[in-house]
C-alpha cells in the first residue's frame, strides 16, 4: 500500500520520530527524511499488501479511533474539556475508541472541538477498490548489538504463499532471506544441517546394503 509507515516505538508512544515508508510516491520520497538506525531502538514493522493499485482512499466513514497529540489549546465547551481530561488521564498518547467511554454520546460531542483544534488526531479509514484484497503483516523488532530481535508478531511461513511477482535484485534477495531474529535463524540453520546430515547417513547406509 502506498505511503504506509512503520514507526519507531518509545515508552507510551507508538509513533516515534523515525519512520520507514512503504511504497512511497515520488512526492513522498522527497518529503520523507532519511535517518540512521541505532542499537537498542524499537520499531513496529507494518507491511500492507494489496491485490489492487495499492492506493488507499478515504470515504465517508465515521472514525472511531483517535489519539491525543502534543498540541495545546484552551477548549471552549465544557463537554470538550471533560472529554479531553478523561483522554489525558486514561489513555495518554495511546490510541482509544470512542465506544469505551461510559457516556459515548458526550464523547462524540467533545471530540469534535478537540479534532478541529488538533488536540486529537483521528485514525482515518482507508479503502481499496471494491473486489480487491488487502493483507497486513505486523511485528515488533529490537535493534540489538548482535542483530535484530523479533519480539511480537505471528510467524511468516513463505512456503505457504505464492506470487506472480519475482524479485530480481540479488542483494535484495539475500536481505529477504535473513531472519528478523538471529536465534531463529541459527535454529533454522542447525535444523537444515541436521536434515542434510540425516540424508547423507541414509544414503551411505543404502550404498552399504548394496
Amino acid at each position: 500500500m502506498e505511503g504506509m509507515l512503520s514507526h519507531q516505538l518509545k515508552q507510551f508512544k507508538i509513533d516515534g520520530e523515525k519512520t520507514i515508508i512503504q511504497n512511497p510516491s515520488d512526492a513522498q520520497k522527497k518529503e520523507h527524511e532519511r535517518f540512521e538506525f541505532n542499537t537498542y531502538e524499537v520499531y513496529a514493522m507494518d507491511v500492507l499488501i494489496s491485490t489492487g493499485e495499492g492506493v488507499g482512499k478515504e470515504m465517508d466513514t465515521r472514525v472511531t479511533i483517535y489519539k491525543k497529540t502534543e498540541d495545546t489549546y484552551m477548549l471552549k465547551l465544557k463537554t470538550s474539556r471533560a472529554f479531553y481530561s478523561e483522554v489525558t488521564h486514561k489513555y495518554g498518547n495511546m490510541p482509544f475508541n470512542l465506544r469505551v467511554f461510559e457516556e459515548e454520546k458526550k464523547a462524540k460531542m467533545g471530540v469534535v472541538e478537540c479534532v478541529n483544534h488538533k488536540l486529537i488526531d483521528p485514525f482515518p479509514v482507508l479503502y481499496e477498490k471494491s473486489g480487491e484484497f488487502v493483507a497486513q503483516f505486523k511485528f515488533t523488532v529490537l535493534l540489538m548489538p548482535n542483530g535484530t530481535h523479533k519480539i511480537t508478531g505471528l510467524p511468516f511461513v513463505s512456503e505457504l504463499y505464492e506470487s506472480k511477482c519475482t524479485i530480481e535484485d540479488a542483494e535484495l534477495k539475500q536481505l529477504l532471506c535473513t531472519s528478523a531474529n538471529p536465534k531463529a535463524g541459527k535454529k533454522k540453520k542447525k535444523k537444515a544441517e541436521k536434515a542434510l546430515a540425516g540424508e547423507a547417513t541414509i544414503e551411505m547406509e543404502a550404498q552399504a546394503d548394496e
